[in-house]
């Protein structure tokens, strides 16, 4: 499985953007997927996830009741629509997904930056 992201960009804070992943290869067999997101000097940060075949959905407690995640049936989008940017958002967006028998294979994107101004 390939992720690409994209829709990342300054914004100013208090606006919405919205993120893709675009998923392409062995789709069908994708079990997890989700946003991770990276800032300097901070540990990657959880943002949402589907798990166990995109049953379940969790998102970290630093976005909850402001972004909210999304799939199509196919599995070869995902979308991120953050709402209510703060400065805290600034970070690198990563997209992953877990995939083949048992969900052991794993595929990360290169990530699309969000800066959101004061």
């Amino acid at each position: 499985v390939q992720l690409v992201e994209s829709g990342g960009g300054l914004v100013a804070a208090g606006t919405s953007l919205t993120l893709y992943c675009a998923a392409s290869g062995s789709t069908v067999s994708i079990n997890d997927m989700g946003w991770f997101r990276e800032a300097p000097g901070k540990a990657r940060e959880l943002v949402a996830e589907f798990t166990d075949g995109v049953k379940n959905l969790k998102y970290g407690d630093a976005v909850k009741g402001r972004f909210s995640v999304s799939t199509n049936s196919a599995k070869t989008m995902m979308y991120l629509q953050m709402n209510d940017l703060k400065p805290e958002d600034t970070a690198r967006y990563l997209c992953y997904a877990r995939w083949g028998p048992y969900g052991l294979n794993e595929s990360w994107g290169q990530g699309t930056q969000v800066t959101v101004s004061s």
